[in-house]
């Protein structure tokens, strides 16, 4: 355990200023060394702070994946250990068992899955990838591995058959020949079935690939292979020769056999199904169209779409079932792809939501030559999996315990709570069980193998994903598992959208309208808080009853031109604001829409979206407490919103975006605070601040006009107060404070006027643009002042505006896209991914471009507000995009009878702090090093009437590691950028340590977090990196390249949690966790479920006397005799070429060296040593066994021939 003092430290070092002294970050972008920064008091930095962590606690490792496997390709099902394979087209397999029986694995080349095909209750299964690859995956481990690669180089693999309890794997190729696999070798056998013997001599065009093939029912020495132009041999293995051949015109695209091995069915490209005997093979027994039109005799049926796949399967006590995708009728255009159930006479057509891509039907037995006795089918959508159940007549779907439907609606953004209240999951689980669908099978979900439990890990965990429909799902995410707790709709909230209602909401939004964009919960008091693409802002209350009531709602005009604002004649302001007149005139927010006339010009003030203003029924759960809406300003929308806080504790919501802040009282339902991010700085009296004027001399698009920098005098700037029309903010009067000056005006809800700066389309899902600026002659920077078109800014209006004070450090140009919006998804999946996918550069540049400064970070914390503070009050951190932190001060009334009357008064600071690049997030420290949570409230039902008395007092936990008094010597407070991180002490506000992250790349998320009863700095980096720092030191404790920024999906979704734990949306429809824990990497396999469970292989029915003499061949039939080197020979070695895997003997030899590795490797030699020492024992058996027998021989000689005399032999 290394101390750090931090007096020492100071001591040591000589006297420079706070921001001189600074380290430069790696090449790589990597972590970089820090250095303390003197100029503090030592007298505040007297105790020695103690951390615990140390490298050893970190390390990366991959978890488990969760979701539906994104673009699959192909299915595998064992009927004796119940697990299902899924492969996919980037090379993932996902291996599904019971509920908690889920794993991941990846070929390294990344090849699309063909095929997969169980080695049925062996534990392994063969994959053939798009690479012409064979992999043998063991999966008798908790992480599958591949034993063995067979790479075929010469010709291309399109279809592979193991035949059950056979270690002969028969492969088609392209080319339309057949070769022949060992499993247990991975060695190719040198018997082949070549295309040329298989059909005629007198066929002249070559049949095609092999797209089937299977071993005869009847005759296992007999192989039925399909190609593609409609051409099926039976192939006799023995004599190697073509026993059969039948032809048909139509390409074939699968094939079934019946279980007696007499007949077979094919599935064609014009949507027929024939059945062939193989007694007559020169036609079809019997030719059907399923969903053709009926046709007179003697004419052709009507060709439909192909059948892709046929299954024909039987039944002791019924009619055979056919199974079938595909077929249906070309006039049905708008047919929904299709799963038919042919039984008996009975057609049933299943209609799907996606297109089917592969669908396997489950019977009891795995025998093929037995009564197959279908119970269930899987079929594998492009994004999903369900399963149907044979047994009832209406053939209902069973319930899927997996988390597939993450995707229902594609995810926006992520929230990740570990160690959360343990009654929260049963909570929200039995509020949400009551909204489950309804109509599904009775039964037991089919696929139940494998083994799995708990595990050592038991604190409870909650995932939170939002989607672009507007819902929100919570998860339960203990114990490896992931399972729906309950749904959220906030569209719910709003009216639906109308074409044509006058509001140009087609305008506003195409797709999405209620996309949700960041989401903010406080578990401890269930307060929970949502913003939407929209530029809304919901806040939930939870609560087990049900109510119906009206939905409030409160507008706010957020903009930036100060010439629209109703100036009154200086003189009829007191220099100080009526208090009273910030309180609401009535409790209802409801009325007329505002509007404001300036210089004759009307302005509307309206919403994206409209709120449902009819009383609403709201079930229990989390229910609609206050709606908040930026409204549209001058014809042009809001910003979205880029930065979200709430505190259950002081009764406020605060939010951002690109033009300014907003702080919301939804106690009172009032608006406290509204102003753009300049007058933040402004409003202090401390320091006066340049505007930043867009590029003179810059010529616009035809349309537009130039744009003018001449300020306005700060005596006209105006603002809105939270209870009146508009209002005036007088030059001497406090900052912060707002004086109502125009009570006739009516208001529908409380609406804020605050210069914008800049006019352009809200970029919603389908509008991702850059150029802010460009519009309507409205200049767009956020720090410079309104313009008017065709002026130019003088010098002396320039000489009117102060800098900042002496010894302020310029202004730095945005180095975060954090002003600019996270475009989401649209109409299809590429171009909802493509919207993501903008680099981070050309947001850069934008915003350079534009100089916007937008709040990035917000957080609620008692704290220091000014500078040498005493005692710690309400404090609100504000973080911008170009590296500056504000500390609000948050007055609040003193009792709780007094908080619901009297007005919250909001008051800047004038403290401000600064970094490099965005700030992401902050966090404070006391004075012992331990992390101070934010307070909160603790929860009760609000509409509980027992609980709504008057005696009833809110109770504040304020979350104090140590007392108050001891608390508010001073604190420590972190407070991390894109660039680097830095420890303030406050309230002195003396830079302890500063640690430059990355000076080449950027952090994308950043989040300090609780682990091993101590805390950190967990970083992720654009390059990839994972970095963790300890804190309040920062020094390095990991720095791991772990994930490369493919996708903005992943700079959007990647979140850190306590207990050494992350997650990320690693494709639109899987969450991928991850760990930094080194415990838990060591753990992880008690963690994991098994695939594997040792079960006996069912028996064989007994066939019976008759079925054995006249149902088939009674020899059996010795593979390993025909195929074997012995007989077949070798095949060429430039045929396929062998690869040992790394989970081989050969593969773990080649291993990198190391701890795992050594142990390995000796592991291996002991059981070498051992089987050798067993040989030497049975050979020193067999030896004493020989001399033993010599001996009795001897002695029998002697006793033959002891009394014998010379002469008689």
């Amino acid at each position: 355990m290394k101390k750090f003092n931090f007096r020492k430290v100071l001591d040591g070092l000589t006297a420079s200023s706070p921001g001189s002294g600074s380290s430069s970050a790696s090449n790589s972008g990597g972590a970089g060394s820090g250095s303390v920064h003197p100029g503090g008091t030592a007298g505040v930095l007297r105790e020695e702070i103690q951390e615990s962590l140390t490298s050893e606690y970190f390390q990366i490792c991959k978890t488990v994946r969760h979701g539906f496997p994104y673009q699959p390709t192909a299915l595998a099902f064992d009927p004796v250990q119940k697990i299902l394979a899924i492969g996919t087209r980037t090379g993932a397999i996902r291996i599904l068992g019971r509920p908690g029986v889920d794993c991941y694995c990846q070929h390294e080349s990344g090849a699309a899955v063909l095929q997969l095909q169980f080695l049925i209750n062996e534990g392994a299964l063969v994959s053939a990838s798009s690479d012409d690859t064979l992999h043998l995956w063991n999966l008798r481990q908790k992480r599958p591995a591949i034993l063995h690669s067979l790479k075929f180089n010469r010709e291309r693999i399109t279809y592979c058959h193991l035949p059950f309890q056979s270690k002969w794997l028969y492969v088609g190729t392209e080319r339309g020949n057949t070769h022949i696999v060992n499993i247990e070798s991975f060695i190719l056998s040198g018997y082949v079935i070549m295309w040329n013997k298989a059909i005629e001599l007198s066929t002249k065009t070559h049949p095609g690939p092999v797209v089937h093939l299977s071993d005869s029912p009847r005759d296992e020495g007999k192989l039925l292979i399909g190609y593609e132009n409609g051409t099926v041999v039976f192939w006799d293995l023995k004599s190697k020769r073509a026993e059969l051949r039948v032809y048909y015109d139509e390409a074939i695209h699968s094939i079934d056999w019946h279980h007696e091995g007499k007949q077979f069915m094919c599935s064609h490209s014009d949507g027929s199904l024939t059945l062939w005997n193989l007694k007559s093979p020169s036609r079809p027994f019997q030719t059907t169209v399923p969903h053709g039109k009926s046709q007179r005799e003697g004419r052709k049926s009507e060709s439909c779409k192909p059948i892709l796949k046929v299954e024909y399967k039987t039944c002791r006590n019924s009619e055979p079932f056919i199974i079938f995708s595909g077929g249906l009728s070309y006039d049905k255009a708008c047919r929904r792809p299709s799963l038919t159930i042919m039984h008996g006479k009975a057609i049933t057509v299943l209609e799907m939501d996606h297109p089917i891509v592969e669908f396997l039907t489950l019977c009891e037995t795995p025998y093929p030559n037995e009564c197959q006795e279908p119970y269930a089918v899987a079929v594998l959508l492009e994004k999903d999996l369900i399963l149907v159940d044979l047994t009832q007549t209406n053939f209902p779907i069973f319930e899927n315990p997996y988390p597939m439907d993450i995707h229902e609606s594609p995810v926006t953004c992520t929230a990740y709570f570990a160690d959360c209240p343990p009654d929260l999951i049963l909570v929200l689980y039995s509020i949400g069980v009551k909204h489950k669908k309804q109509g599904y099978s009775n039964k037991e979900w089919p696929v139940s193998g494998g083994a799995w439990n708990l595990g050592a890990q038991t604190y409870p965990e909650i995932i939170i994903t939002g989607h672009a429909d507007g819902s929100i799902k919570f998860w339960d995410a203990s114990a490896m598992t992931l399972q729906m707790l309950y749904k959220l709709k906030t569209s719910k909230v709003f009216e639906k959208q109308k074409v044509g209602d006058g509001k140009q909401t087609c305008e506003i939004v195409e797709e999405d309208p209620f996309a949700v964009q960041m989401i903010y919960w406080c578990p401890e008091s269930r307060i929970f808080c949502v913003s939407g693409v929209s530029a809304y802002v919901i806040i939930y209350k939870f609560s087990r009853q049900e109510i119906t009531t009206e939905i409030v709602s409160l507008e706010v005009r957020l903009q930036c031109d100060v010439e629209d604002i109703i100036t009154p004649e200086p003189e009829t302001s007191p220099p100080f604001p009526d208090l009273s007149s910030q309180l609401p005139s009535s409790r209802s927010l409801s009325g007329s829409t505002n509007t404001v006339s300036s210089e004759g010009v009307t302005k509307d003030s309206i919403p994206c979206l409209s709120v449902k203003t009819r009383p609403v029924r709201m079930p229990p759960g989390y229910q609609a407490d206050l709606v908040i809406q930026l409204v549209w300003v001058d014809g042009e929308p809001p910003q979205q919103i880029t930065s979200l806080s709430i505190s259950s504790a002081y009764g406020i919501v605060a939010f951002g975006n690109c033009t300014g802040l907003v702080v919301v009282d939804f106690i009172q339902k009032t608006v406290l605070l509204s102003m753009g991010t300049i007058d933040l700085y402004r409003s202090s009296d401390l320091y006066q601040r340049q505007p930043r004027s867009p590029r003179k001399n810059k010529q616009f698009i035809a349309g537009l006009t130039e744009l003018n920098d001449s300020p306005v005098p700060l005596e006209l700037e105006r603002c809105k107060s939270p209870t009146s029309g508009l209002a005036t903010r007088t030059p001497e009067a406090a900052p912060g404070f707002y004086r109502n000056e125009m009570p006739a005006v009516r208001q529908r809800n409380q609406v804020h006027h605050l210069p914008v700066k800049g006019s352009r389309k809200l970029s919603l899902p389908t509008d991702l643009k850059a150029d802010l600026d460009h519009v309507n002659g409205h200049c767009t920077s956020p720090t410079s002042q309104s313009c008017s078109s065709g002026k130019r800014l003088s010098s002396a209006d320039v000489s009117k505006v102060n800098r900042w004070g002496p010894g302020r450090p310029p202004f730095r140009k945005a180095q975060s896209a954090a002003c600019m919006e996270i475009s989401l998804p649209v109409t299809t999946e590429e171009a909802r991914e493509n919207s993501y996918n903008r680099s981070r550069s050309s947001s850069i540049s934008s915003i350079d471009k534009d100089s916007k400064e937008a709040v990035t970070a917000l957080y609620f914390m008692e704290s220091f507000a000014r500078k040498n503070d005493s005692t710690v009050s309400p404090c609100l951190f504000v973080g911008t995009s170009l590296g500056m932190v504000l500390l609000i001060s948050l007055n609040l009334p003193s009792s709780d009878e007094q908080r619901f009357t009297e007005p919250v008064m909001v008051l800047p600071s004038g403290t401000f702090l600064s970094l490099k690049g965005a700030v992401l997030t902050f966090s404070c420290m006391d004075r012992t090093g331990s992390l101070m949570q934010p307070p909160y409230e603790v929860w009760r039902d609000p509409n509980n009437t027992d609980e709504n008395e008057k005696t009833w007092k809110r109770k504040l936990v304020m979350n104090y590691s140590t007392s108050p008094q001891e608390t508010g010597d001073h604190q420590y407070t972190i407070i991390c950028s894109e660039k680097q991180a830095k420890v303030f002490s406050l309230p002195s506000q003396t830079c302890l340590y500063v640690h430059n992250i990355t000076e080449t790349s950027f952090i994308l998320q950043a989040e300090v977090v609780g682990m091993c009863n101590s805390a950190c700095l967990a970083c992720f980096c654009a390059n990839g990196h994972i970095m963790i720092m300890s804190l309040p030191s920062l020094r390095p404790m990991l720095d791991v390249n772990y994930l490369p920024l493919t996708d903005m999906r992943i700079a959007r979704t990647f979140c850190f949690t306590n207990e050494g734990q992350a997650l990320y949306l690693v494709s639109p429809t899987e969450i991928q966790r991850l760990t930094y824990s080194q415990e838990m990497c060591d753990n992880i396999q008690d963690m994991l479920g098994d695939l594997f469970t040792p079960i006996e292989t069912p028996e064989a029915q007994n066939r019976g006397f008759l079925k054995g003499l006249f149902g088939g061949s009674g020899q059996t039939f010795d593979r390993e005799e025909l195929f074997g080197e012995a007989t077949a020979g070798k095949a060429s070695r430039s045929l396929a070429q062998h690869i040992p895997g790394p989970g081989s003997i050969e593969g773990v030899k080649g291993a990198a060296g190391g701890v795992m590795g050594e142990l390995t490797r000796a592991r291996i030699a002991l059981d070498e040593r051992g089987q050798r020492l067993g040989e030497l024992e049975e050979k020193t058996a067999g030896m004493m066994t020989s001399a033993e027998a010599f001996s009795k021989h001897a002695h029998e000689l002697m006793l033959k021939y002891k009394d014998k005399k010379w002469y008689q032999f």
